[in-house]
């Protein structure tokens, strides 16, 4: 964030002299680590990029002017988190469609706390004396359509989220169990209900789910997915080997590391028929030298990645736009 509008030569700058053109209580994103998250981008050269913990529409819109040659549109609602992280998008200028972004923030989860439920069923009041009948999404689900004349008859929709870490600093929910599990329900909810709508568009559900939502050992929270809709992600689709899937590696002592799936993209049945074959990867970031970086096994290591995730690709073909 800054005082007015940033020129490029700020790219020229040292890294003390880029975080003091900040006019936000937050520091910018490194220097290097966000150009070398726009060299990730610019390789992988896609069409529509969806994007976790951004730090509201300004920052898209200053990463995209000053990082991305302002090559693309970016599309952001705010959302509920507390850290300042949203959901969003970067759209490629020039496509043949348009594009509508809606919001869930405000759409009931149908989840209280333990202590909340407690209250409430002991007569008392919750949240500074008001009855509370549900939170919220942590963040959003971003609910993006595709159309070429009426954003009521969109030809692609996109939902994006970002679910409920295992972070429980207030000792209410151990590992966020509950409330990622019921942000879950109701990204399904929303979900069945535009399939139900658009029964023949594709729709894509993707995003951080914060834990392991693949058909092999889900997670508790997450099997809903599985018996309750035909949602399939993109690497069980293409049949990609399991050791090539890994989005984020947990740096544990000893030089142990767990690469683990924590990022999905879930595609509807319409969607799986159209997506390319072979196209579906995890993109490897390359270091000064062009080269893949290996998988890091020690913490400094790891602070040299220009993220804590690696970004899913994958093609659609024979999309038809109406």
């Amino acid at each position: 964030m800054f005082d007015g509008t940033p020129g490029k030569e700020v790219l020229e700058l040292s890294e003390t002299q880029w975080q003091r053109l900040s006019s936000s209580v937050y520091e910018n994103k490194s220097l290097k680590k966000t150009g070398d998250i726009a060299k990730a981008l610019k390789e992988i050269n896609a069409d529509i990029v969806m994007l976790c913990e951004v730090g509201g529409f300004e920052s898209l819109k200053n990463f995209n002017h000053l990082f991305m040659d302002d090559a693309y549109s970016p599309c952001l609602i705010e959302g509920n988190s507390e850290r300042n992280i949203d959901v969003g998008f970067l759209i490629r200028k020039n496509s043949p469609f348009y594009f509508d972004l809606q919001s869930n923030k405000n759409r009931p989860i149908n989840y209280l706390y333990p202590h909340e439920r407690q209250s409430l069923q002991s007569g008392y009041p919750v949240k500074g004396g008001k009855v509370t009948t549900s939170h919220r999404f942590s963040r959003d689900v971003a609910e993006l359509r595709l159309f070429k004349t009426d954003k009521e008859k969109p030809f692609f929709i996109i939902l994006l989220s970002h679910l409920k870490s295992r972070l429980d600093p207030e000792r209410i929910d151990p590992n966020g169990f509950e409330r990622r599990q019921a942000e879950l329900r109701t990204l399904l909810e929303i979900y069945r209900e535009l399939e139900t709508v658009h029964p023949d568009v594709p729709i894509l559900m993707a995003g951080d789910f914060n834990g392991n939502a693949s058909l092999i050992n889900t997670d508790e929270e997450f099997k809903d997915i599985y018996s309750q809709t035909p949602l399939k992600d993109v690497f069980e689709v293409m049949n990609l080997a399991q050791e090539a899937r890994a989005t984020f590696y947990q740096v544990r002592n000893g030089q142990r590391v767990e690469g683990r799936q924590i990022d999905f993209a879930f595609l509807s049945p319409t969607l799986q028929k159209l997506i390319k074959a072979g196209s579906a990867h995890v993109h490897k970031y390359k270091d000064e030298f062009g080269m893949e970086r290996d998988i890091p096994r020690t913490m400094d290591a790891k602070s040299h990645f220009p993220s804590d995730h690696n970004p899913i690709v994958f093609e659609i073909e024979n999309l038809i736009l109406k």
